[in-house]
């Protein structure tokens, strides 16, 4: 390691973190202290306003402009008295990231002085600029004007000195411009196509919620090494960097002790998420060197879509004051595992059944095979729908490379679930689903284990699969609004869920018993699923490819090539029939994947052909001409017998200057491919052009590494993987 990069991490490492205070008490007693949850409603609102306002969240019900008021009036004082100034819509724009505007509570009270002031106005509805995000055409620069509008299913939190209000973002004509606005459309969908078959089981059933438990994986890097390395701080990945002599083959970081730096860090955002209400759970050592990994328990999925987005914020800064960086890149180095948020996706009633875990009796049971036969239908009739809303220029670096599902989506159910269905559909329809070892006779039954979770393995190159009690949809990115994935899977879902109930509605109008009916139904379903979208082998094999495309699954591993899977009839007569999504809303959302898709590369590739001109060639030759002084003073030395002596150094002198050309040209190259690529004003061709410049970027990569294992260690300029990749 060179003396200045020595320097650098010695700076790392002796920087003193700025930590969130640590109350002097249990979590239990501090837990959503700065979030408006309904404990902070019953205080700070009148008993009218409170009953509104639950009425609203629970029902839908419409709050009046008095209501408003009242309620803004209580979070005003509420957030006084912990010192917030500023009130802010916090939404989630097409950025994958999210947004806020902040105004102070100051207002002139008419008499020459000023005023704190929030009212209901203020709380409910604001107009940030509609133009200046991505908006696929829907806004021109000239047609600024959007709305935000609170959304009150999800509490207002504090943040600093600021009160935030989650709130939907649409456009001056209604189109929505953001991530919340479907995902809340797709739940109410699904909850309505749900319910109704639920009601076949318990007449009492009047709302399915959709459940969420994300899984944050992320990496960290010391902040003045990443400060050294523009490919990071300007893409988030590394564009170049040989492996380290040791990375993760030895498996030894995996749940291994948690380093005490990172320890610390873990801590300090475990609180800030507590005060925020967000039920962190669980902390652990990644795969690969310094990733890490922190998971909730569940919760109802707008809800924990909002709070991760909350914690990925959250992170970031609390890791600048430790010295660190967070990484949400899915790919942020080559040759180790990547970060994906797998989604554990469940489906529940307000009675509190579980629609996707065995039941209590045979009927319990007929309705948990009901529900989880209907999605893995969803899954196969949308199955190339699912894999375009994970897709993205970042995760596509991870998908299919031995650390994360293939891109292809399949289920994966077990042994055991697959035996069920193979069975169900050699009995007779009126054959009792019981759980075995609940009852002493089990002849004729089909028969669930009792220890059901334990039953079903685990296979981690599955994109969809079944772990006891819920699906985790395990290909969604690390750095992904969970949303994106959340409103396809619950649309699709619903959809399906729809149709099963008009089938067995014709059924039982024609006389069959409702547990008869619903088998007849499912058992059709059954067949077609059970060899096309159920895989239970090996993801990653080339055999599998070759199946799955037999099998009549989306195999395409183009990302803007699989965006064109929400704009084809299926997709379009999916969203439109359900509410979530306008076809304009469709169109208008992939070129914004297309044009977002090109961006991304296209920084990628500037970035890569700037540093190869202006860091690596110039170092290259740098410890070219060292060499070649060194042949010269040989010369001087020992004369004609020097050749025999400089040998080595002429090999790495030669050596270089093929690279270094071969470097030179491929820079050309690229640069004239992105100089075409530009001219294309088509945002799907253009992102078409731009996925083959990205797939040329590899060969740059393996020019400058392959330099990197030559160049004077002293005269490399940047930080090296082995030095990126281990915190002390």
């Amino acid at each position: 390691m060179s003396k200045l990069r020595f320097d650098v991490v010695q700076d790392a490492f002796k920087k003193k973190a700025a930590a969130v205070d640590t109350p002097d008490k249990k979590t239990s007693e501090y837990f959503g202290e700065l979030v408006f949850n309904r404990e902070k409603m019953r205080k700070y609102l009148d008993d009218t306003t409170f009953k509104a306002l639950v009425s609203c969240i629970d029902n839908g019900e419409p709050l009046d402009h008095k209501t408003a008021d009242s309620v803004a009036a209580g979070m005003k004082q509420w957030a006084m008295e912990h010192g917030v100034t500023h009130t802010t819509h916090w939404f989630q724009p097409l950025t994958e990231g999210t947004a806020e505007k902040h105004d102070s509570f100051m207002e002139y009270d008419g008499k020459g002085g000023m005023i704190e002031t929030f009212d209901g106005k203020a709380l409910v509805q604001q107009e940030p600029d509609a133009s200046s995000f991505p908006s696929g055409g829907i806004r021109a620069t000239f047609e600024a004007r959007g709305y935000t509008a609170w959304d009150p299913t999800s509490p207002v939190f504090i943040q600093d000195d600021t009160l935030c209000i989650p709130t939907v973002f649409i456009s001056y004509t209604g189109e929505a411009l953001d991530y919340k606005t479907p995902l809340k459309k797709a739940l109410k969908a699904v909850s309505d196509a749900a319910v109704p078959i639920c009601r076949l089981f318990d007449p009492k059933v009047r709302k399915v919620w959709s459940y969420l438990g994300w899984e944050q994986e992320y990496f960290l890097v010391d902040e003045d090494l990443y400060a050294a390395r523009p490919d990071l701080m300007l893409t988030g990945r590394t564009l170049m960097g040989h492996a380290s002599s040791k990375n993760q083959q030895l498996d030894d970081h995996y749940f291994g002790a948690i380093p005490s730096r990172v320890a610390a860090f873990m801590r300090d955002i475990e609180i800030a998420g507590y005060k925020l209400g967000i039920p962190l759970k669980t902390r652990h050592n990644e795969v690969a060197p310094n990733q890490f990994e922190l998971a909730p328990i569940y919760g109802e999925t707008n809800l924990s879509n909002d709070q991760n987005q909350q914690m990925m914020n959250v992170m970031n800064t609390i890791a600048r004051r430790h010295g660190f960086v967070v990484l949400f890149h899915e790919k942020p180095f080559n040759g180790i595992n990547g970060s994906g948020k797998h989604n554990n996706w469940s489906l529940g009633t307000d009675t509190g059944t579980l629609l996707l875990a065995p039941g209590k009796d045979a009927m319990g049971n007929l309705q948990f095979v009901t529900f989880f036969v209907n999605v893995l239908a969803a899954v196969q009739k949308h199955n190339d729908l699912l894999k375009a809303s994970i897709a993205s220029a970042t995760n596509a670096h991870r998908l299919g490379a031995n650390e994360a599902p293939p891109a292809i989506v399949s289920a994966f159910l077990g042994r055991t679930m697959t035996a069920v269905l193979r069975k169900l559909l050699e009995v007779p329809s009126d054959t009792p689903i019981e759980i075995a070892g609940k009852r002493g006779k089990s002849v004729g039954l089909v028969e669930i284990p009792e220890i059901f979770i334990d039953n079903t393995d685990r296979n981690r190159t599955s994109p969809f699969a079944f772990t006891g009690n819920r699906f985790e949809f395990r290909a969604v990115g690390s750095s992904a609004n969970c949303a994106g994935a959340m409103t396809t899977l619950n649309a699709a879902v619903a959809e399906q869920l729809i149709l099963f109930k008009a089938d067995v509605d014709k059924a039982m109008a024609a006389g069959k018993p409702m547990n008869i009916a619903v088998m007849d139904t499912l058992k059709p379903i059954i067949r077609s699923i059970i060899d096309v979208v159920c895989f239970e082998g090996n993801g990653y094999t080339d055999e599998w490819k070759a199946e799955a495309s037999r099998r009549g699954l989306d195999v395409e591993t183009s990302v803007p090539e699989m965006f064109r899977a929400f704009t084809t009839p299926k997709a379009i007569s999916l969203f439109t029939s359900l509410g979530v999504y306008t076809e304009k809303e469709l169109y208008a959302r992939n070129e914004v994947k297309w044009e977002t898709y090109t961006k991304k590369v296209q920084i990628e590739a500037r970035v890569i052909g700037r540093m190869a001109l202006n860091h690596i060639i110039p170092a290259a030759l740098a410890y070219q001409t060292k060499l070649l002084q060194n042949i010269s003073l040989m010369k001087e030395v020992y004369g004609d017998g020097y050749a025999a002596m400089a040998g080595v150094s002429m090999g790495f002198v030669k050596r270089i200057s093929e690279l270094v050309g071969q470097l030179r040209e491929q820079v050309d190259a690229m640069v004239d491919a992105r100089r075409a690529a530009n001219k294309i004003d088509d945002e799907y061709l253009k992102a078409k052009a731009y996925h083959e410049i990205a797939e040329s970027l590899f060969a740059l990569r393996r020019s400058i590494d392959k330099l990197e294992e030559i160049v004077d260690n002293d005269m490399w300029p940047l930080p090296k993987y082995r030095e990126l990749l281990f915190i002390n």
